[in-house]
């Protein structure tokens, strides 16, 4: 089983920072992407930020405030994430494609979600 966990969201005021992080664990031979999405509330889920072997890439909505990284020794993926706006409040969630075993394909895992709140 892999399970992916996200942590540190939580309520900030506006121009406040958060990081977050997501941890994957579980039977892992290796995982290739990984991104942040969200979703505000009554709105849809949108990508926020991504990384894999090619880069990094982000939503122009956080280019210049947020920052994604990864550390594959420890199977996290963080998002720093500064300057903070009320309209970046949502659930954010964790995503990841995963092969458990050498000889099997990627599987596409989420998080259970962590709220972050932007309001004075």
């Amino acid at each position: 089983q892999v399970q992916l966990v996200e942590s540190g969201g939580g309520l900030v005021q506006p121009g406040g920072s958060l990081r977050l992080s997501c941890a994957a664990s579980g039977s892992i031979f290796s995982i290739n992407a990984m991104g942040w999405y969200r979703q505000p509330p009554g709105k849809e889920r949108e990508l926020v930020a991504a990384v894999n072997s090619g880069g990094t890439n982000y939503a122009d909505s956080v280019k210049g405030r947020f920052t994604i990284s990864r550390d594959n020794a420890k199977n996290t993926m963080y998002l720093q994430m500064n300057s903070l706006k009320p309209e970046d409040t949502a659930v954010y969630y964790c995503n990841a494609d995963i092969k458990v075993t050498s000889g099997g394909n990627y599987g596409h895992y989420w998080g259970q979600g962590t709220q972050v709140t932007v309001s004075s």
